[in-house]
């Protein structure tokens, strides 16, 4: 199964990348490429991570990679990956807004 990284999950490795760099670079660059690297794993077992809680019907899985959620959805050809967020991060409202 193919895996495609939407503008915003290519957007978060980069702003993930920069924030380590400032005090790591090099683990900057090796911490992207782990999270590339489970992201095309997905394509093994793509339904092998749960649907997220009270939002079953979007299709959106969380895979977590160490304190870094990979938020994706399977599709019939592919794997989109949606976001890539810090596990802090309250990726229900970064996802979901609130319309207003």
């Amino acid at each position: 199964m193919k895996i495609r990284f939407s503008a915003k999950a290519k957007s978060d490795l980069l702003e993930i990348g920069l924030w380590i760099a400032q005090d790591n670079p090099l683990r900057a660059e090796s911490f992207v490429d782990e999270l590339e690297n489970a992201c095309m794993r997905l394509a093994d077992a793509p339904r092998a991570f749960p649907l997220l809680p009270r939002h079953e019907t979007s299709g959106i899985r969380r895979r977590p990679h160490g304190s870094y959620l990979v938020l994706y959805v399977v599709g019939v050809e592919a794997i989109e990956i949606v976001r890539i967020l810090h596990g802090a991060r309250d990726y229900e409202a970064i996802l979901f807004p609130e319309p207003g």
